[in-house]
């Protein structure tokens, strides 16, 4: 594989499992050393696109490489160079840490396991913990311990299927520091995430819905794709006056952040006009605009899909 090649380049990827189509004519590229984030509801196709991108599972129509490998006929060669760490803690509670990574390592029949499994608990700060039951781990550190389980063959590619859910903020934190360290060394890391927080620090986000990517790209190039204009709205009855805008000429949204109501248009001139007769309405009411930002963004496409289209009510 050429070293300026893509890691990953599908086309037209499909998956249907019985009736249900789950992923529909998914096409995508993976640069090495980026942090690619799959973001989208619960059932969107996320984890099946991932798994296909891999070759973990065969698409039924479409065509592609993984580290230079055929997705279809190659995937016994690309699982070698894949490390997967599924959203569920897998591994067995009544072992060591140590236990469990030499485990690993036999598995991938490794030489100088004990030599292996020694480095693993050092990059990933284990070392001090390596004779504790992996049962009585908190979120954090069983994390820690599939990540370091994920990297002991040195693959070249990190599969990461949500992988700090219900993880506390600052091992999350930790948690991405590591990736972005790992992406820094050249490797490639496909993850899923509902964190906002997180797709913003991925360097490439793709956002699925109903088996459809309905959006890819940096952070800023999906914000600016969609084209939304959003103002900040601050005052008292704020609850109610998100149920008197929904419907209003020019608003797709309006979203709650803390003490403000955020309403986001695509018809700027529409969106303002209607805002303008409400501060008429409600002198104590203050009406600014501010930057769209990722969030809106994912919002509006929870939201809208691909092919919405701003109300045309009347704001009562």
């Amino acid at each position: 594989m050429s070293a300026n090649a893509p890691v990953i380049e599908v086309s037209g990827l499909n998956k249907s499992f019985g009736n249900k189509h789950v992923v529909k004519d998914v096409s995508l590229r993976v640069e090495r050393g980026e942090i690619f984030g799959f973001l989208g509801p619960n059932g969107s196709g996320k984890t099946t696109s991932i798994r296909m991108l891999c070759g973990l599972l065969t698409p039924d129509s479409g065509t592609g490489t993984c580290l230079g490998a055929d997705i279809v006929k190659e995937s016994a060669r690309i699982k070698r160079q894949v490390g997967y760490m599924t959203q569920r803690f897998s591994f067995w509670e009544d072992l060591t840490i140590r236990e469990n990574l030499d485990f690993v390592a036999r598995l991938y029949e490794m030489p100088d396991r004990n030599a292996v499994v020694d480095q693993a608990l050092a990059d990933l700060g284990l070392t001090h913990r390596s004779q504790q039951l992996a049962g009585t781990l908190s979120g954090g550190w069983k994390q820690r311990l599939a990540l370091a389980a994920c990297l002991l063959h040195k693959p070249q590619l990190l599969l990461l299927d949500e992988p700090t859910a219900g993880v506390d903020p600052s091992a999350r934190r930790d948690f991405w520091e590591e990736l972005h360290r790992l992406a820094a060394g050249g490797m490639s890391v496909l993850v899923s995430t509902h964190y906002m927080d997180e797709a913003e620090r991925c360097h490439k986000l793709a956002y699925i819905s109903s088996g459809k990517l309905l959006a890819q790209g940096t952070a800023q190039e999906i914000v600016d794709s969609l084209k939304l204009f959003t103002w900040s709205l601050t005052g008292d009855n704020l609850a109610n006056l998100s149920e008197r805008l929904r419907g209003a000429p020019g608003v797709a949204q309006t979203v709650v952040f803390g003490a403000a109501l955020h309403v986001s248009g695509t018809d700027r001139a529409l969106l303002q006009a209607t805002l303008d007769r409400l501060g008429a309405a409600n002198p104590g009411l203050r009406i600014e605009p501010i930057a769209t930002k990722l969030e809106h963004a994912f919002i509006y496409l929870m939201s809208h899909g691909s092919g919405a289209n701003d109300s045309d009510g009347a704001l009562p």
